[in-house]
């Protein structure tokens, strides 16, 4: 399925691309990934609808950058897969147009009272949005490593930083590497179905997440599904090498996407509270989902898999 993968995340930069995986497309970057079968459903409803109008389109040093806008949406996509990284409707920070980002808050539940949270991958800055529009009091750091989309999100998809909130352009393994800040939850928005940055796949990575989550802190990693990614078993391998066992993985029903979920002290989630907590967030900030639909399913039962886990070296 893959080539033996040991190699040094670093030699190939802070987010380069697994050799043999890119079908002769290389594409690094280290920010979020959004829903193709959204896309393709998207782009197969506007030939009746409407069409996408593009509002920006530029090479930045990690991608083409586009902004469209269709039937009230502004959405941020990279050439050439077209992938959706973020879906917006402007000034509706509670209206999450993706389904993995829906999915991804789940984590927002799992936790009793976080108080500070890292995203890694800003997007058009849906997810950060959402976050602050649900906690004011939220301490939020989020990492680009691309100023292009830090600039497009702040242009064209409402996004404004605030005191407690804050975007840090750079690499996202360096960042975690440098700092000194614990977090009750780390969002890990970096990975595409082939564009997949290597230095943040590897235990070495993970292990330094780990160590930079609160004790009862949890990392949400946003994976693209065995149907898309080829690295999927050997990612699912780092993380349990990285968090160990007890590994949570909800599908984000809806979109080629599935969340990795992991506690800092490796313990199991019970998700009688969680379901509570996500019901409760949803009457109380009436979210236009159902957080609670989302989290009753608990985890994917998966078959034992085979794949060594990744490596920086």
């Amino acid at each position: 399925m893959y080539k033996k993968l040991i190699f040094s995340a670093f030699a190939l930069g802070c987010s380069g691309t697994l050799p043999g995986v890119s079908g002769g497309l290389p594409q690094t970057r280290d920010s979020g990934a959004g829903d193709a079968d959204a896309r393709a459903a998207n782009q197969a409803s506007s030939v009746a609808v409407s069409t996408p109008v593009t509002l920006f389109s530029a090479q930045s040093d990690f991608n083409r950058v586009l902004v469209q806008e269709e039937d009230g949406r502004r959405e941020l996509l990279f050439e050439p897969s077209l992938a959706i990284q973020s879906s917006i409707r402007v000034g509706q920070p509670l209206d999450l147009r993706l389904a993995y980002t829906r999915a991804a808050m789940v984590a927002l539940a799992a936790h009793p009272a976080p108080k500070r949270v890292l995203i890694v991958g800003l997007g058009g800055g849906a997810m950060p949005m959402f976050l602050r529009a649900v906690d004011p009091a939220l301490a939020i750091d989020v990492v680009e490593i691309d100023p292009l989309v830090v600039r497009l999100a702040r242009e064209f998809m409402g996004f404004v930083e605030d005191r407690r909130l804050q975007v840090h352009v750079g690499c996202g393994r360096r960042f975690i590497e440098e700092s000194t800040q614990r977090y009750d939850i780390v969002f890990l928005d970096a990975y595409g179905p082939s564009d997949i940055p290597v230095a943040l796949t590897t235990v070495e990575f993970l292990r330094t997440v780990r160590a930079r989550l609160q004790p009862n802190g949890i990392v949400a990693g946003n994976v693209w599904s065995p149907t898309f990614n080829e690295l999927y078993e050997a990612m699912h391998q780092s993380y349990r090498e990285a968090f160990g066992p007890h590994l949570c993985v909800l599908d984000a029903e809806g979109s080629g996407n599935r969340i990795f979920l992991a506690r800092q002290d490796a313990s199991p989630f019970d998700w009688s509270p969680i379901v509570r907590r996500a019901h409760a967030l949803t009457r109380d900030k009436r979210l236009p989902f159902d957080l609670a639909e989302l989290a009753r399913p608990g985890c994917l039962v998966e078959p034992p898999f085979e794949a060594e886990a990744l490596r920086d070296e």
